[in-house]
């Protein structure tokens, strides 16, 4: 049998299919419909240091090919997650994934500190997020801010840290060196696009935020091409994500230079879709004489 397994910055994954932050929760509700040692492992949702409430409603919204969702990270706070979520999801059988998010790169800090001596595998780090220090611009935007943050929490947390990038940028490869030179061990790509609906009969915005992040099948494009831009610039290991529903735009990704991937809006639609996706993926593998998905990273043939 060809073998899905990956190594991502020290971390062993069984196979490359991660469920990706914001989807998932923290696994509870699919452990009911499988067991989650079927998967490579969770990003979980994303992690503050204190809890947040999120923004009021409306604030999901389907659109063609996908969703707006400005949900505003809500969750119980690094505290509760640590003592309630951890203990339970460290039993579950699959790599855990910890995605912190913060307003302040202290609250940041804090939060990947206060996780240096728990059963998590690995920090994401959401630099998605607006710095209410510098007027509400994201983290993530400049180069300077990307690799700022990163260096700050490199410096005070002890686990693999994968840092994911904002696809709304001018350059992703100058937030991809960025990122490498703060220190991070890992990339994740991409974040959601900034988007936005208008109701034409009340005339508001759908969602209640105004604009929301663009996920789903209509972002695989742009996250393919960011993907392969910025594995020609880093040496860093890079996890694929942003409309991936097929375990045809799986390898797709893979060969764009990915070594793993993470599915996320797919689940809405679909649950059983990283466990399809991860069959499928096997198949393709067998079926084309692959006997290492590693050896799909990077894959692509230039004209």
């Amino acid at each position: 049998m060809a073998g899905l397994d990956v190594n991502i910055a020290g971390v062993d994954f069984k196979n490359p299919v991660i469920a990706a932050s914001g989807t998932f929760g923290f696994g509870r509700e699919y452990a009911e419909l499988y067991p989650l040692s079927e998967l490579g492992g969770i990003s979980c949702k994303g992690t503050t240091l204190h809890e947040r409430p999120g923004n009021p409603p409306p604030r999901v919204t389907e659109t063609p090919g996908g969703m707006l969702n400005a949900v505003g990270l809500q969750n119980p706070g690094v505290e509760h997650f640590i003592k309630e979520d951890l203990p339970w999801l460290s039993e579950q059988g699959t790599r855990i994934i910890a995605n912190v998010a913060g307003s302040s790169i202290e609250d940041y800090c804090k939060t990947a500190e206060m996780l240096n001596d728990t059963a998590i595998d690995m920090v994401e780090l959401n630099i998605s997020c607006p710095n209410v220090k510098e007027g509400g611009v994201q983290f993530g935007v400049t180069a300077a801010g990307v690799e700022g943050i990163t260096r700050a929490v490199r410096e005070r947390c002890r686990k693999p840290l994968m840092v994911k990038l904002s696809p709304n940028v001018t350059d992703i490869t100058e937030m991809a060196l960025a990122a490498e030179s703060g220190g991070a061990d890992a990339l994740s790509l991409i974040n959601t696009l900034t988007g936005m609906r208008i109701d034409i009969n009340s005339r508001r915005p759908i969602i209640r935020n105004n604009t929301g992040g663009l996920s789903g099948p209509a972002v695989l494009p742009v996250a393919i091409r960011m993907v392969w831009q910025t594995a020609q610039k880093v040496k860093l290991p890079i996890v694929g994500l942003g409309g991936i529903s097929t375990p045809e735009d799986a390898v797709e990704m893979l060969l764009a230079g990915a070594s793993a991937i993470q599915v996320g809006t797919a689940i809405f639609t679909d649950p059983y879709a990283p466990i399809k996706i991860r069959d499928g993926l096997l198949e393709f593998m067998e079926k084309n004489g692959v006997k290492s998905v590693k050896e799909l990273t990077g894959g692509i043939k230039p004209w």
